[in-house]
């Protein structure tokens, strides 16, 4: 593979690919395709392919290489995922015991007085099935300011140095003696700890974080920043950086409540594309703090509701008048029955056109029902969710069904219901929560630990790409046809293959006839694709080494 050009002039050439797969709906057998001035120029087959060889600055030999659009992972915390990359990730402690001594180690190589971060412990995973307590972190840290969230970002664990850094901390909502804080108790220990963070070191964990997006074949993240997640100079440091290097694209959403078109102003000069993201309808079921109609199986409460339908009418009509995109998190059925109570008041005062064609959105909506999912076509709404979640924590014996009961966990992450719906999806990672990873993404949709709720491949692959691009309003990319923005990603990869729920369906979309785009085989167990390259706008933003 030949290397990149110069950044500001890869998107003046003409750059003709050929010899590969290329994954397009305007030619299904694709060998080739051309880009010039940073668009798709054609695409077609290998013998037509000459006619452009001569007159072209760059010629491509894909050498059986498949090519796709960039992925778009529609929900991202980058600097939060940078830091579990350049820090202390507890993802892959398999026990109590483990997380502790990694804990320790971590600590023993940081410089004195400077606070430790941490990241991603669940405690669900380990045989001892309970958090860290707080003098088991105090002497880990060795006395240290310690926070470490739970890998939903929801709850944490924190030393008792940390809450010396926080006056008053004792008496918020949300504080535990022993027990992982909640609510405002761990908002103002985060705000507290992040504070600790130079802006060296929040740079360097955003460029750590759009690097490994490159390096995946992602070449759009939308950054979910709030008040509640980090602060104005994380979020506007976040989108300078991106727009000042080559690499993934930042369009960032601002979680913070709109009342009138001042409050739309502040967070357009933000440079935020919307009042959305992660604005907390509740929390999250791993931290029992997802609002449920009924109590969770394992506590004897329904979580916390932090807007009601009366507070998400006023947002989301403020934002549409304001001509602002909308969204919210909400996981458990109250939360988003509230969210499409507030919606549906909103459509009554506004007409359901305009607010159909703000685009609003929704984080997560786990907790689907039948009503609902109509009510999600019907308003337009588009899902913003992670298959990885289900992967993770779904299945008989994982969280949600701890959390839930069995009956009740079958019921999440409806995608499949969503999709004969005619619900817009958009696929992403709440990285840190799970990490970067499209196709494996992919593979949790397509195959779903609930069969019921499995969609194809295809799909799966249409709400990583376009539908990140169609979540912000933008019909025109994501994916390979002429005139498209050449954002484009190389995969060394195995036979292409059609894989889809029905085995009928993928029998005929297997015939030439059928002119079905085949993907890479997602079956778990076989390998994942390996990222070659990386294309912005016809600029190379990623180049694997000896390829």
């Amino acid at each position: 593979m030949t290397e990149h050009n110069a950044p500001g002039a890869a998107e003046h050439r003409t750059v003709l690919l050929r010899g590969g797969e290329v994954h397009s709906p305007a030619d299904p057998f694709a060998t080739a395709m051309v880009v010039e001035r940073g668009h798709v120029a054609w695409v077609g087959s290998e013998g037509a392919a000459d006619a452009f060889a001569t007159g072209v600055d760059e010629v491509i030999h894909l050498e059986g290489a498949l090519v796709t659009p960039a992925f778009t992972d529609a929900h991202v915390h980058t600097t939060s995922t940078g830091l579990a990359l350049t820090g202390l990730d507890l993802s892959t402690a398999r026990s109590l015991t483990e997380a502790l001594e990694l804990v320790r180690a971590h600590t023993a190589a940081r410089p004195d007085g400077q606070v430790v971060l941490g990241h991603g412990w669940d405690a669900t995973r380990w045989p001892e099935q309970r958090h860290p307590s707080r003098a088991e972190l105090d002497g880990a840290a060795g006395g240290r300011p310690l926070y470490l969230p739970r890998v939903d970002v929801h709850s944490a664990v924190v030393s008792t140095g940390l809450l010396d850094l926080v006056p008053g901390v004792t008496r918020m909502a949300g504080y535990h003696p022993e027990g992982p804080l909640t609510g405002a108790a761990h908002h103002a220990v985060r705000t507290a700890a992040h504070r600790a963070i130079t802006p060296r070191q929040r740079a360097d964990a955003q460029r750590a974080a759009l690097a490994r997006a490159a390096s995946l074949g992602i070449g759009a993240v939308h950054e979910c920043g709030g008040p509640d997640i980090s602060d104005e100079e994380d979020f506007t440091g976040l989108l300078r950086l991106a727009a000042e290097q080559p690499g993934p694209q930042v369009f960032g959403y601002w979680a913070e409540q709109v009342a009138d078109a001042e409050d739309a102003r502040r967070i357009r000069e933000l440079g935020a594309i919307g009042a959305a993201g992660d604005l907390f309808v509740d929390g999250s079921l791993g931290s029992h703090t997802a609002c449920l109609h009924e109590p969770y199986a394992d506590a004897p409460h329904t979580g916390a509701a932090h807007l009601d339908a009366a507070a998400v009418a006023t947002h989301v009509t403020a934002c549409t008048e304001a001509g602002l995109q909308a969204g919210f998190h909400a996981i458990g059925d109250a939360a988003v029955g509230s969210v499409v109570d507030g919606v549906r008041a909103a459509a009554e005062k506004l007409g359901i056109a305009r607010v159909r064609g703000a685009r609003h959105r929704i984080e997560h909506a786990e907790m689907l029902t039948p009503a609902t999912i109509a009510a999600f076509a019907e308003l337009g709404l588009t899902a913003s969710v992670q298959p990885a979640f289900d992967a993770v924590w779904g299945g008989s014996d994982g969280m949600y069904a701890g959390r839930l009961g069995a009956e009740r966990a079958r019921t999440l992450n409806p995608y499949a219901a969503l999709l004969r719906a005619g619900v817009p999806l958009a696929f992403g990672s709440d990285s840190p929560v799970t990490p970067l990873d499209p196709w494996g993404t992919l593979r949790a949709a397509a195959f779903h630990r609930t069969p019921e709720h499995r969609i194809s491949v295809r799909a799966a692959f249409a709400a990583h790409t376009r539908g990140g691009w169609r979540a912000i309003g933008r019909d025109d990319a994501g994916t390979l046809v002429p005139g498209a923005p050449a954002d484009y990603a190389l995969w060394r990869t195995d036979e292409l293959v059609v894989q889809t729920p029905d085995d009928r369906v993928a029998r005929w979309s297997t015939d030439p006839r059928s002119g079905t785009p085949g993907l890479p085989d997602l079956t778990p167990g076989a390998e994942l694709p390996v990222c070659l390259r990386t294309v912005l706008f016809g600029q190379t933003v990623f180049l694997r080494p000896n390829e």
